[in-house]
């Protein structure tokens, strides 16, 4: 029979080797500081738009790994009206989208609010409100049977996993709580602990996986001690996510040492904020791009042109007919707007031939 984490006698007393965690950890810390420090050289609008398209992506890939796919439009509004950014038209959002955005907008907005039973039980109504088929906002009570988590077709499943008794939860989640409250514990390295602690007690009876990411995501906005979010875990467990589960089944079985687990969770957030940073990469670019031709008295036809080039909403090759028809100007005047910014480098001929002459963008160096 197999015996699991929590039943060992050192239950919950986990432990890590920390000389073991000691690169990693300065690694990721030193990725996490340099991408906070890019982002408060943005101006506020680049801001909004980097935490607006990081949340998105937390919340649209925390649902898929669950199964679930929520609409990214849906999912962009809600967040923007919540945080009152300038979006441009904002799309419906279900129930189930505006749920989920709340959650995940309490957790990382009041990262400075202990957790407690209350709050969690909070996150669960707003995840399922509405459903009936479970019990939320109240831990299990296994009426059904023990919280298994289980693979394979039916009559041949395999458990990979079966988690405490339901009579157990209000010591155990007293004890996560005290734990994940400590302030004397790295952030980070608490982020883990409470991300794996949580998937092992299971007390809900769905959504822990999103609860547990959620906390993390608690725990991490804590150790920047801001609320804006450039980067997630979420879109990156979704990549990794057969080494997520194998990792948590493997960690579950083994002794109360989750330093296989610890180091994991690190690649893991390294990985992610390096994913960040590529994702980020067209605002960063067109931050830089503005500070390096700031003293350029452009007129507001040049500066509309290149907002669409810098932002991919352009589509084609550029010529002055396509110019002058978007700009709404004549053909002369489109020429000599491109002219002009060809003179300062922001443009230039393409090589290829044809009937008309076309342009690209030239990045400054």
């Amino acid at each position: 029979m197999t015996e699991y984490i929590y039943q060992r006698p050192e239950w919950p007393n986990l432990t890590w080797n920390q000389g073991a965690l000691a690169i990693p950890l300065a690694e990721a810390r030193l990725r996490q500081g340099r991408l906070i420090g890019q982002m408060e050289q943005l101006g506020f609008k680049e801001r909004d738009e980097a935490a607006l398209q990081a949340l998105t992506q937390e919340i649209v890939k925390s649902s898929e790994i669950e199964g679930e796919i929520l609409n990214t439009a849906h999912v962009r509004s809600s967040i923007a009206r919540r945080l009152g950014i300038d979006a441009g038209a904002l799309s419906p959002a279900d129930r189930t989208v505006e749920g989920v955005v709340e959650m995940t907008l309490e957790a990382t907005q009041n990262h400075a609010v202990p957790l407690s039973k209350e709050r969690l039980f909070g996150w669960h109504r707003l995840l399922f409100a509405g459903r009936q088929d479970i019990k939320i906002g109240i831990w299990r009570d296994d009426s059904k049977g023990p919280m298994q988590i289980v693979s394979g077709a039916l009559g041949r499943e395999r458990a990979h996993y079966e988690a405490p008794p339901a009579e157990r939860l209000d010591l155990e989640m007293a004890t996560f709580l005290d734990c994940v409250n400590d302030e004397k514990i790295d952030p980070i390295p608490r982020a883990a602990k409470a991300h794996f602690w949580f998937v092992t007690v299971h007390p809900f009876d769905d959504g822990n996986g999103r609860i547990a990411r959620a906390i993390s995501e608690w725990a991490l906005a804590k150790s920047e001690n801001s609320p804006r979010r450039y980067y997630g875990m979420s879109a990156q467990i979704r990549k990794d996510r057969k080494e997520y589960y194998e990792i948590l089944e493997q960690t579950s079985k083994g002794a109360v040492d989750i330093t296989d687990w610890m180091l994991w969770f690190l690649g893991c957030l390294d990985r992610a904020i390096a994913g960040s940073e590529a994702s980020l990469s067209s605002i960063l670019g067109k931050d830089r791009f503005w500070k390096t031709y700031a003293a350029l008295a452009l007129n507001e036809r040049q500066r509309s042109m290149l907002n669409r080039i810098l932002d991919g909403t352009f589509e084609g090759k550029l010529t002055s007919t396509k110019w002058a028809k978007m700009m709404k100007c004549s053909q002369d005047a489109a020429y000599r707007d491109i002219l002009d910014l060809a003179s300062h480098g922001i443009l230039s001929k393409d090589s290829a031939g044809g009937r008309s002459t076309s342009y690209s963008l030239t990045w400054p160096k």
